[in-house]
């Protein structure tokens, strides 16, 4: 029974021992068939590089249009429908090449030019490639290289790196999973089953069926994913398990998810992690150079160290307060920090600007510019309490009335009694703007909605319902991986760049920062709540509006022109101002974030404020002469009265 036991136990536990060229020799195979299989899919599917097609490069290459021009014309040369075609067909004989038998170094050249010819191709199949072809690229040029080194010491560096890139795609895969809530719940295999793309419908009915072992079955994926370095644990003594199951985990991709070339590509990774987790004194492994893992680790702490470090500093500088900025106290003990720019002429209205969620009031920029530029109208510009310096205080649950008595306390401890107030806010922001016009009544004379949200539009809109199920699990991943100080591998977005010049690198503080998603996060559970109660119509407000509609929210969705047409009808009636418009090639963001749409709000808000103002003046003016108008009536009656 012991020598039973112990059979069975070497059979399925303990390390895979094989030597480097053996290593070497399957990895370059698999990925041989890997890109064979690419190359060949490419060849018999032309329709898709053809002009009009899926990969058309005459449309595909004007993404390229800001690199530099040696690199548009490597581009341009590669694109070339014959020289793609040529390329494909050069890589089909390397990859049938690599097939055959051998262990010669000529083999090093030909896993180097798949590598290479790989990634050159990229850009020209943009839509349609998957991470098989990441894969297999670097496996190939890994592979490569260590064909052509003679030194024994560079080939285990080499096949390190690709083991040590097999247990980051595992382990990151698996904990970005974990932050998801359908794969800790063990729903997510039933959902991606049932999806047109990746879905398998006897599959899903069998998830549908057996939901218990469904839900096992998912949570074994997270497991396998998120512990697969654990392979390397007491000499590899769990290489075995954890390879054979993640073999199964990608041939059962390749059969029900139709990503058969996964197979082979990551495959080609488990020979390197089989001579790498093997113990040292295993003869198969005599001699191997473990040095690339210890400058690996090394480089790790520092990273880290470096990543601690620039988190603290970015945190200080999204917290920090602005140089001329003020404080104000709001009722529940928040302390909101905004800027102000207000003239002495106690007849120039003042601006109140919002922001939408997880946003800054950086994103203003180009309007306030705009603003400040061609009138001298005050401006305020605030962070609500959890963004940038602003700090929540309060207690208690958050709901959106906390933001809007906040609002409503900024106005009135902020502006001079008896000066006209207008409140600006962008999404969500006007929202919030909306509702504090009903509180604030007379003091506000106009709201200015920038594609502002609506308290309806969850229920109304199909496109934002499916927004709202994807957006918390957005939420609660980029909120988790910034704490984790993942924030020093962001790279600046667009909309970041796009921002003037002297504001982006706060900008990018924040959003960077892991306070700003957490925040995020909190409004978000408050508004979905506070949205899904919503009945009835908006309240009407006594006030002036202009309503912008970005034309890409509103062409994706017209439920949500609608909506808006309903914040101006709010304010239509007693001779006031209401304008609704679009904002042409603008989506949500690029309004304000763009130098020349953000230009272009702010003239129409300029307009519109000067059309309020002389419809306001043309209003006192007959009213003062209704009133003489009155008292003389009202004399010529009373004194008809007596004498009668």
């Amino acid at each position: 029974m012991k020598s039973l036991a112990k059979k069975l136990t070497s059979t399925f536990l303990g390390p895979v021992p094989i030597s480097r060229s053996r290593a070497l020799a399957i990895s370059e195979r698999l990925t041989a068939m890997t890109s064979l299989t690419s190359s060949l899919e490419y060849i018999t599917h032309q329709r898709q590089i053809r002009r009009g097609g899926l990969n058309d490069w005459t449309i595909a290459r004007k993404m390229h249009a800001s690199s530099t021009r040696p690199t548009r014309r490597f581009l341009d040369a590669v694109g070339n429908q014959r020289t793609t075609q040529a390329l494909h067909i050069a890589r089909i004989a390397a990859s049938a090449a690599l097939l055959a038998p051998g262990n010669s170094r000529w083999r090093g050249a030909a896993n180097v030019f798949l590598g290479v010819s790989n990634a050159a191709l990229y850009p020209r199949h943009r839509y349609g490639t998957d991470g098989s072809d990441q894969v297999s690229s670097f496996v190939q040029t890994a592979a490569g290289l260590a064909r052509l080194s003679t030194q024994p010491a560079v080939q285990d560096a080499l096949l390190w790196y690709v083991a040590l890139q097999a247990n980051l795609s595992y382990l990151v895969s698996g904990w970005v999973k974990l932050l998801g809530q359908p794969w800790r719940d063990g729903s997510a295999l039933n959902g991606i089953m049932r999806t047109r793309t990746y879905g398998h419908e006897g599959l899903w009915k069998l998830t549908n069926r057996y939901p218990v072992p469904s839900r096992y079955l998912a949570h074994g994926v997270l497991a396998l994913e998120c512990l697969f370095p654990v392979a390397y644990a007491k000499g590899g003594a769990l290489a075995r398990p954890f390879m054979a199951s993640a073999a199964a985990f990608h041939l059962a991709n390749g059969y029900f998810m139709g990503l058969g070339r996964f197979v082979t590509a990551f495959e080609a990774m488990h020979p390197m992690v089989a001579y790498t987790s093997a113990p040292k004194d295993h003869p198969a492994v005599a001699g191997r150079d473990d040095r690339m893992l210890k400058a690996t680790a090394s480089m790790a702490a520092i990273g880290v160290t470096i990543a601690g470090f620039l988190a603290a500093m970015r945190r200080m500088r999204a917290t920090d307060p602005w140089p001329h900025g003020k404080v104000l106290t709001s009722r529940h003990g928040n302390e909101l920090h905004y800027n102000e720019r207000i003239s002495d002429d106690e007849r120039s209205p003042v601006l109140v600007f919002g922001t939408g969620m997880i946003s800054t009031t950086e994103h203003f920029g180009w309007v306030t510019d705009k603003l400040v530029e061609e009138s001298d109208y005050g401006i305020i510009t605030y962070s609500r309490a959890g963004y940038g310096p602003s700090k929540r205080r309060s207690t208690g649950p958050y709901t959106l009335q906390e933001s809007v008595d906040d609002l409503v306390d900024l106005v009135r401890g902020s502006v001079a009694e008896g000066r006209d107030v207008y409140l600006a806010g962008h999404s969500l922001g006007g929202e919030i703007a909306r509702r504090a016009a009903v509180e604030l009544g007379g003091r506000v004379k106009g709201v200015i909605y920038l594609d502002s949200s609506h308290p309806d539009e969850l229920t109304r809109s199909k496109q934002q319902q499916e927004a709202a199920d994807r957006l918390k699990d957005g939420l609660n991943m980029f909120t988790r991986s910034l704490r984790a100080g993942l924030g020093a591998t962001l790279v600046r977005p667009k909309w970041v760049h796009d921002l003037p010049a002297e504001v982006r690198s706060r900008a990018f503080a924040q959003y960077a920062d892991s306070k700003l998603w957490q925040t995020g996060m909190r409004e978000w559970d408050a508004t979905e709540a506070d949205f899904r109660r919503f009945e009835g119509d908006l309240p009407a407000i006594e006030a002036h509006a202009l309503v912008l509609s970005a034309q890409r929210t509103v062409d994706r969705d017209p439920e949500q022109l609608l909506m808006h047409n309903e914040l101006g009808a709010a304010h239509r009636g007693g001779g006031r101002v209401v304008h609704n418009s679009v904002i042409e090639g603008a989506d949500h963001d690029t309004m304000l974030t763009d130098a020349r749409l953000g230009g272009d709000v702010g003239r129409r808000i300029l307009d519109f404020l000067r059309e309020a103002e002389a419809a306001q003046d043309g209003r006192a003016g007959s009213s003062q002469a209704g009133g003489a108008r009155n008292k003389g009536g009202q004399s010529k009656g009373n004194q008809s009265k007596e004498a009668r």
